[in-house]
C-alpha cells in the first residue's frame, strides 16, 4: 500500500524536535487544593415575544424603533450603539458571565460524535484511537482516505495491490506522492494541505523540514474544515514548535477542534483544566473523549478518582462508555490484521 507519512499526533510525533507526545496524560499531576467552581446566573434573558425595552434609555420597541440583542449574551438589547456603550459599565459583569455561559453550553454539548474521517470507508466502522497509529490504520494519499488496517490486509490478503478505496494503483516514489498531494493542495483539498503541512513539519517526501511553512498550510487547511489541523495547531501552540508557544491560542485551536468530534482535543483540553484546578470542568472533558474510544482519557478520571477530585459513577460512567466505543470498533478483519502484526 501507499506508505503512511508520519503521524502528529502518535507518539512518534515531532521528529521536528517535539518529544513529547500530542495527548497529555496527568500521571504526575498533584490534585490538592482542588476546587469546584460553579456559575450562577440571576439575569433572566430578553425573549423576542414580551414587551422589550432599551436596557440603557428605557425606549421600548416599535415600529420605527428597533432593537438588537447584545451579542455577547443576548440578555438585553439597546436601540442603538451609544446606549450600549453608555450602559457597558453596568451591563460588563453579567455580560461576560453569561457569555461564558454561552460558551460552555456549545463546548460542552458539541463534538459528542466522532468525525467523518474517523471512520473507515469500507466497512464503515470507527478506527480505534490514536486513527493515525500504524498499528490502526493507514492513510492513502490517492484518496485521502484513511483506512482500517482490517480492510487494508483483507484487501492484499485478496491479492489486491492497489489502494482498496479508489483503485488507484501504488505510487513508486517520493517524487509521485508529492505530486499527487500538490494537485489536490492546487484544488484547495483541506485534507491535501494539511498533509502537505505534515510533510513539512517532519521532512518527508524530499522537503526540507520547515515548521513555519507547515504553521501556514495548517492554518489554510483549518480554515478550510481540517479538523486535523485544527489539532495540529493546537499542539504547535502548546509545545512551541515553529510558533511562539501560546496556551491560550492553543486552547482555541483545541476547542474548536473539540466540538467538531476529535477526541485527542477534548482530551487536551481536559489537562488545561487540570493545571488551572478546574477538576470538574476536566473530569467533563475527558468523559466525553472517553466515552469516543480514548484509553487515556479513561486513565486519567481514574487517576482523579484515586485523588479524590472525580466521583466513583464518574470514573464508572467513563469505563462503560469506553468499553462500548471499543467494542463498536471490533471486527474480524481488524482482529486477523492484528495477528498479522499490522
Amino acid at each position: 500500500m501507499f506508505r503512511e507519512l508520519g503521524p502528529l499526533s502518535y507518539n512518534t510525533i515531532w521528529a521536528c524536535e517535539l518529544t513529547l507526545s500530542s495527548y497529555q496524560t496527568d500521571t504526575n499531576c498533584a490534585f490538592e487544593n482542588h476546587r469546584h467552581p460553579k456559575l450562577t446566573m440571576s439575569c433572566v434573558p430578553v425573549t423576542d415575544d414580551c414587551d422589550e425595552a432599551c436596557a440603557n434609555c428605557g425606549l421600548t420597541a416599535s415600529d420605527t424603533a428597533k432593537l438588537k440583542n447584545c451579542n455577547a449574551c443576548r440578555l438585553v438589547k439597546y436601540c442603538g450603539v451609544d446606549c450600549q456603550r453608555a450602559h457597558r459599565k453596568l451591563h460588563k459583569k453579567a455580560c461576560k458571565q453569561r457569555a461564558a455561559e454561552l460558551k460552555d453550553e456549545q463546548l460542552y454539548s458539541q463534538g459528542h460524535e466522532r468525525p467523518e474521517g474517523h471512520f473507515c470507508p469500507i466497512c464503515t466502522l470507527p478506527i480505534p484511537l490514536p486513527v493515525d497509529n500504524p498499528n490502526h490504520s493507514v492513510f492513502n494519499i490517492c484518496c485521502m482516505k484513511r483506512i482500517c488496517n482490517g480492510c487494508d490486509v483483507a484487501a492484499q490478503t485478496r491479492g489486491m495491490k492497489d489502494c482498496p478505496f479508489c483503485r488507484t494503483p501504488m505510487l513508486k516514489n517520493d517524487a509521485d506522492e508529492l505530486a499527487m498531494i500538490q494537485v489536490r493542495v492546487a484544488k484547495k483539498d483541506p485534507e491535501a494541505i494539511n498533509r502537505l503541512g505534515e510533510s513539512y513539519c517532519h521532512g518527508e517526501l524530499g522537503l526540507e523540514k520547515d515548521m513555519q511553512r507547515a504553521v501556514e498550510l495548517w492554518a489554510e487547511a483549518a480554515e478550510l474544515g481540517s479538523i486535523k489541523a485544527l489539532f495540529n495547531l493546537g499542539v504547535t501552540h502548546e509545545r512551541g514548535v515553529g510558533v511562539q508557544r501560546d496556551k491560550a491560542k492553543a486552547a482555541k485551536f483545541y476547542e474548536k477542534a473539540a466540538m467538531q468530534g476529535c477526541p485527542l482535543s477534548r482530551h487536551n483540553l481536559g489537562g488545561f483544566e487540570v493545571e488551572k484546578g478546574s477538576y470538574d470542568r476536566a473530569v467533563r472533558h475527558r468523559l466525553i473523549s472517553a466515552k469516543m474510544g480514548f484509553k487515556e482519557s479513561v486513565e486519567n478520571v481514574k487517576e482523579m478518582f484515586m485523588a479524590g477530585v472525580a466521583t466513583k459513577e464518574q470514573y464508572a460512567e467513563a469505563l462503560r462508555g469506553y468499553q462500548y466505543a471499543v467494542e463498536e470498533m471490533k471486527s474480524h478483519d481488524r482482529d486477523v490484521a492484528e495477528r498479522f502484526g499490522q
